[in-house]
């Protein structure tokens, strides 16, 4: 998809991506769920980027992008690494100790708000009033949906805050990460070569940090792990990322983003089968008030706040 060129979501060549990222970004919030057990979740994490990383060198070859970057290249990749690889999934994989996967997809969907924060701070990019009035909307209804949690955890409702605060650090460092498209010395370099370098450097220094606090790597004997890791690598992180970058380019993030809006829908329909999640009153008010405020925020003519990767 060519710099300039102008698509809909009426073109199979963008509709079927999107809607095949959105299934598939739906469904990690479940899969990390396997992922928890005899592996520590930062040995998890580290596995799971440096298998990506070998898939994104993999998938940039294949699409004939160079890979190699100068020293300014890798300074921005490893930086990319520590926001997006390391501090965001490793906080992830620790929420889901506390909260449900639907829920930390919910809290994911708002990471439209400290994006527009943070590109305004730093690049001086203005968000409208119905950006703001749906951001508004989209936390009420995300606090509705943890007070629903927080009544029916009965004695182990001290762990809702904990992973609610976990989950909303993991949104703060995959903000960081999304603002820095907007730099020009990274605009200016190849996705798939930005993506793999990160994720190698990301899985690097998460095995430095999982070795000194949990000792030698731990490997875990259950097929299904492996083969969760290996979804998790190839298909929810490498393929993921370069489809979604894609659209991205071809439609503008303001109509990429409505894959944000999707995801919470879907991830939460998961958890209702595989979690027994219930949807009680103030439940379904909740995640009607969180895709409204979305809905809200995304219509508006400012969301050019959302990064914008070359």
């Amino acid at each position: 998809m060519a710099r300039g060129t102008t698509a809909s979501f009426r073109d199979p060549r963008i509709a079927l991506p999107f809607l095949l990222i959105t299934l598939i970004w739906s469904s990690t919030w479940i899969v990390i769920k396997g992922q928890l057990g005899i592996v520590p979740p930062v040995w998890s994490v580290s596995y799971r980027f440096l298998i990506s990383a070998g898939a994104m060198f993999a998938l940039a070859r294949a699409a004939g992008v160079r890979i190699g970057l100068d020293g300014r290249g890798h300074a921005l990749a490893l930086m990319l690494g520590i926001c997006q690889f390391v501090l965001n999934y490793n906080l992830v994989y620790a929420a889901e100790l506390y909260v449900t996967s639907g829920l930390v997809s919910v809290v994911f969907a708002l990471l439209i708000v400290p994006n527009a924060a943070l590109a305004r701070l730093l690049f001086g990019m203005r968000v409208g009033l119905r950006f703001a009035l749906g951001s508004a909307v989209a936390l009420a209804g995300v606090a509705l949906l943890f007070l629903q949690e927080l009544r029916a955890a009965g004695p182990a409702a001290h762990a809702i805050p904990i992973g609610l605060a976990l989950s909303l650090c993991a949104v703060a460092a995959a903000s960081a990460g999304n603002v820095m498209q907007l730099m020009e010395s990274v605009r200016a370099r190849s996705v798939a070569a930005m993506l793999g370098w990160a994720m190698l450097y990301g899985s690097l220094i998460d095995a430095a940090l999982a070795w000194a606090l949990y000792g030698p790597p731990v490997f875990e004997r259950r097929l299904d792990y492996w083969l969760e890791l290996l979804y998790l690598s190839v298909v929810a992180s490498a393929l993921a990322f370069w489809l979604y970058y894609r659209i991205i380019r071809a439609v503008g993030p303001a109509k990429a983003a409505y894959s944000s809006v999707l995801i919470p829908i879907v991830a939460m329909a998961i958890s209702t089968v595989a979690e027994g999640y219930v949807w009680s009153p103030i439940a379904i008010a909740g995640g009607l008030l969180a895709i409204a405020g979305l809905i809200i925020a995304i219509g508006s003519r400012r969301t050019a706040a959302v990064p914008i990767p070359d």
